[in-house]
């Protein structure tokens, strides 16, 4: 099941807005893919991230993936329980396993990212 509210990166970021800010995290699709995740590296509060460029990353017990930014702007807030438990982005992809928050820069971006339809199409085009 893919959330019809969220927008989505084609590397399998996913953002929630609320006004101007954006929470970010990875898709049930990529964590499924990606596995046992066993640890999450990812920028301090007051980092400027910046739209398509990396911002942190995700390690499973058989590979570390890079984590690209859906959209511009300054980390206000960062999910410190996967530090503890990252596992929790397997577990709740959408909910506890998100992993910043931002104050978005340009709220534009948002247009060129995926809807959930699209972002189905992109995942069964991975698939075929």
């Amino acid at each position: 099941m893919i959330p019809q509210e969220l927008k989505y990166n084609e590397s399998h970021e996913w953002v929630r807005q609320d006004d101007d800010i954006a929470t970010i995290g990875i898709t049930d699709y990529a964590q499924s893919e990606i596995q046992d995740i066993v640890f999450v590296e990812l920028p301090d509060v007051g980092t400027q991230i910046t739209h398509k460029t990396e911002f942190g990353v995700i390690e499973s017990v058989k590979a570390a993936f890079d984590l690209y930014a859906p959209v511009s702007g300054e980390v206000i807030e960062v999910n410190e329980s996967l530090l503890d438990a990252p596992e929790q982005v397997n577990e709740s992809p959408y909910d506890e396993g998100w992993f910043l928050k931002i104050k978005m820069t340009d709220k534009n971006e948002l247009n060129v990212l995926l809807d959930a339809e699209a972002y189905q199409e992109h995942i069964e085009g991975d698939n075929a």
